[in-house]
């Protein structure tokens, strides 16, 4: 810290003035970017209150994040031709393999972000969060 202190006092008052200003708009870019709420953890859309659907195609949930109400019933179907599963990381639910085709539904009664995973991909993630 003491190494930048330094740095400043050698400046011009008008390259200080510079610096500085560059300096809170990097700040406040970045608080931006990292200091609001999660995209994926807390999408902003508003809560839907009709049974939703979830696709999973080419490896991935769609969408990746949805807002529902309390009481609303979920359904993934997988159109890959490979075996899917859906598991929430808290285990609130957890569906077999799903082939090609298959669905599974699970109804959220419980306000909460529910966060869950293909178990045989891991890298396939998504959150559903219930108002």
């Amino acid at each position: 810290m003491s190494a930048i202190r330094t740095s400043i006092d050698h400046m011009t008052p008008g390259v200080r003035r510079r610096a500085i200003v560059a300096a809170l708009i990097a700040g406040a870019l970045l608080g931006l970017s990292s200091g609001g709420a999660n995209p994926a953890a807390e999408p902003a859309a508003a809560p839907s209150t009709a049974d939703s659907s979830i696709a999973i195609r080419n490896f991935m949930f769609e969408p990746m994040s949805l807002v529902v109400a309390a009481g609303t019933k979920v359904t993934w179907k997988n159109f890959d031709g490979e075996p899917h599963t859906i598991h929430s990381i808290d285990d609130a639910f957890r569906s077999g393999a799903l082939d090609q085709n298959d669905t599974f539904s699970f109804q959220f009664d419980k306000p909460g972000t529910y966060r869950y995973v293909c178990s045989i991909h891991p890298q396939m993630v998504a959150t559903i969060v219930v108002k």
